[in-house]
This record gives C-alpha cells, sequence and structure tokens, in this order.
C-alpha cells in the first residue's frame, strides 16, 4: 500500500472516531438536558398534593358526562341518566321526548326507556312511518285515529314540567344512540293496565313494566 492511500485511510479513521466522538458527546448533552427538565418536572409534581393531581388528571366531566359504559344494564339507570348533560335538540329527538313526556314522565326510567323502544321499533318496521317525528304524529288530530292520545285529546301540549322533560330527553337521546332494546322484546303496541284495546286479545304481549302492559305485533304473512 503506498503511502497517499495509507495517509488517506488514517484521516478516515480518524474523522470517523472523531464523528462518534461528538454524536456520543451530542447524545450524552441532550440526555442531560432532559434529565434536567424531567427532574424539574419531578419536582413540581412532588409539591402537588394527590388530590390536586388526581383532579389535573382526571377526564373532564361533560366528557365523563356523554361516555356511556359498555354495560347496556348499567346505561338503564336513573343514577346513570341523572348523571347525563341535557342533550342538544334535534326534530327528531324533540318528537321523542315530547312522546316519552306525555306517555310516560311519571313511569321509572325503565318504564320510559320501554315507550321509547315502542316507538323506534314501530320506525324500523315496514308498518309504520320511517322516523320518529313520523311514528308519533301518525294521526294526530284525528279523534280516535292518532297513535298516541296525547296528540288528539284536545288537552294542551305544553311542557309544563321542566325538570321532567330534561329527565325523557336525556332517555331519548340514549335510545336514539343505539342503547340496545333489550326491555320490550320488540313490542310495537302498550296500553296502560285501565284499559283494554281490543287487539290486546290478538297480539301476544311482550312485557309488563310499570303501568304499562307491552305487545308485539304479529308479522304479517301474504295470503295465497
Amino acid at each position: 500500500m503506498n503511502h497517499a492511500l495509507r495517509h488517506a485511510l488514517t484521516v478516515t479513521a480518524c474523522l470517523a472516531t472523531l464523528g462518534s466522538a461528538t454524536q456520543a458527546s451530542a447524545d450524552s448533552a441532550l440526555a442531560a438536558r432532559l434529565g434536567a427538565v424531567l427532574g424539574q418536572e419531578r419536582q413540581a409534581l412532588g409539591i402537588v398534593s394527590d388530590t390536586r393531581l388526581s383532579a389535573l388528571t382526571a377526564m373532564p366531566q361533560d366528557a365523563r358526562r356523554n361516555t356511556a359504559p359498555t354495560d347496556t344494564d348499567a346505561v338503564i339507570t336513573e343514577a346513570y341518566v341523572s348523571s347525563m348533560s341535557v342533550p342538544a335538540v334535534s326534530a327528531d329527538l324533540e318528537c321523542l321526548a315530547e312522546a316519552l313526556y306525555f306517555e310516560a314522565r311519571g313511569e321509572s326510567v325503565q318504564g320510559v326507556f320501554a315507550v321509547g323502544e315502542v316507538i323506534l321499533n314501530r320506525v324500523d318496521s315496514p308498518d309504520y312511518p320511517g322516523t320518529v317525528c313520523g311514528v308519533v304524529h301518525q294521526g294526530t288530530g284525528r279523534q280516535y285515529a292518532c297513535q298516541f292520545t296525547w296528540t288528539c285529546d284536545s288537552n294542551s301540549d305544553a311542557i309544563g314540567n321542566r325538570t321532567a322533560f330534561a329527565r325523557v330527553s336525556k332517555v331519548a337521546k340514549l335510545l336514539m344512540d343505539g342503547v340496545p332494546r333489550i326491555l320490550t322484546q320488540g313490542a310495537t303496541h302498550y296500553h296502560t293496565r285501565a284499559v283494554h284495546p281490543s287487539w290486546a286479545n290478538r297480539f301476544p304481549r311482550t312485557a309488563s313494566i310499570g303501568a304499562h302492559l307491552f305487545y308485539k305485533q304479529p308479522t304479517r304473512t301474504a295470503s295465497n
């Protein structure tokens, strides 16, 4: 190997060593700076009380209120509904909330959910209008022809109890967001225990919740 080549190789090796040393020095300096910063953070956290630290790192209350548990049974409770914030109003949600208010506001939370299930089961059925408002107001104004008595009983439809309306609005929101309908086994009809409509003799009863009895309209079959 000639002298020039040996010199070039020596220079290259020196540069590589110098580069490694420089990189190691830079890495060491960066690690030192990070350590200093993290040390300051640890010192700062060290003087924060556990209670304050928990409050700072907890999920915001509004987010907690609107994060539904995965267990359906845990959702269909008075405690969970009470913990929710009042939902923003949309047309279908308002129609459903009004129906729940006039039909079931005095019921347990399960009773409110059950009436809501009937309305949404009708929305899903080809035998009824395909929207919540369409179902709720089917036959509205025609005496004895409406589907829900409050829409044709000539009484005022003004909301007199805003607290009760807020409660049923939360139930309406949960139902429209897709909470599984597990209470009435697909019911499409209900009535109070104080009455006995003729169709109740023909439709299978699926549930009894609070003041209401629930039924499922038999599936129509084509005649030969």
